[in-house]
């Protein structure tokens, strides 16, 4: 294993301690301190999302106390690109300073992506999303096996796999998480399911039931196990343009899944639900009271 890997996989810790001093008026243990106006952000910072709730809070208590944490850098042409600390710094600007405490460091692209994804991951900073993008880079760009990312931040490759796995999800279930409308364990359930169409219609039962993750699981294989004559059916009568909207019209309604089956004169017209909470949701949508 090279020298950057080891102290990789020690943390952040190890940087501080490996730093090497530089000249600089303040100066302390290989601490310098450098002006904001000097300092860019990481192009390869894992976060994407920054709660500006939490800048505000961090500023506030850097103007009571300062920057505790040093940041760690790397010289860039006149100036410095941020390795980790992109939040401090951006705190430390509304908090009114004019420089912040730093340590440089002389590292390569795939060394800033692993150092900010380990700072990140250890602060618990980055959403499930984030992490899995993270993860992605380090194998797309660098070439890393999931066995490498996992030794970088201290976790099994099951766990790394099962987190990539989530960049699978459709759209609208990835924005759900990173809105916080389902967590992790909601979005890892709705993998299981095989369509498109069963993991929106399972994602708007959980927004509408409120569906915990053990419920979710349960909806999920209630999905998997429904009848083979019934995908049949609806295998061979496939819906005209204006069925499909009709049907995307009673599923955005009343969130959930909805079945348009014709035979040869009229036909069924089955919506699904998973939990009598579901139910009574469906209830108050179409009859407008509550049951």
């Amino acid at each position: 294993m090279s020298k950057s890997r080891s102290v990789l996989g020690r943390g952040l810790e190890a940087l501080i301690t490996g730093a090497e001093p530089e000249t600089t008026r303040t100066q302390v243990a290989g601490v310098i301190e450098i002006s904001l106006a000097q300092l860019q952000p990481n192009p390869m910072q894992p976060r994407q999302q920054i709660s500006v709730e939490a800048l505000e809070e961090l500023a506030a208590s850097i103007r009571a106390h300062g920057v505790i944490q040093p940041l760690v850098v790397t010289k860039v042409g006149e100036g410095y690109q941020i390795i980790t600390g992109e939040r401090r710094w951006r705190a430390a600007q509304m908090a009114g300073l004019e420089s912040v405490p730093a340590i440089v460091k002389e590292t390569t692209p795939r060394e800033m992506l692993e150092l900010a994804l380990v700072e990140n991951i250890q602060r618990a900073d980055l959403n499930p999303l984030e992490e899995a993008s993270a993860y992605q880079q380090l194998m797309d760009e660098f070439g890393l096996t999931q066995e490498e990312v996992a030794a970088q931040v201290g976790k099994s490759r099951v766990a790394v796999a099962n987190t990539v796995r989530l960049l699978r999800l459709p759209d609208e279930v990835k924005q759900a998480l990173t809105d916080g409308q389902i967590s992790e364990g909601h979005a890892r359930a709705l993998l299981a399911l095989p369509t498109v169409e069963q993991q929106l219609c399972a994602l708007a039962a959980i927004r509408r039931g409120g569906l915990t993750v053990r419920q979710t699981e349960a909806l999920v294989r209630a999905l998997q196990a429904e009848p083979a004559e019934d995908a049949t059916l609806s295998a061979g009568h496939a819906l005209s343009p204006q069925d499909r909207y009709v049907v995307e019209r009673f599923e955005g309604r009343l969130g959930t899944r909805v079945e348009l089956l014709r035979g040869k004169k009229g036909g069924r017209l089955v919506i699904h639900f998973y939990s009598d909470e579901e139910l009574q949701a469906i209830y108050q949508a179409v009859v407008g009271e509550s049951p």
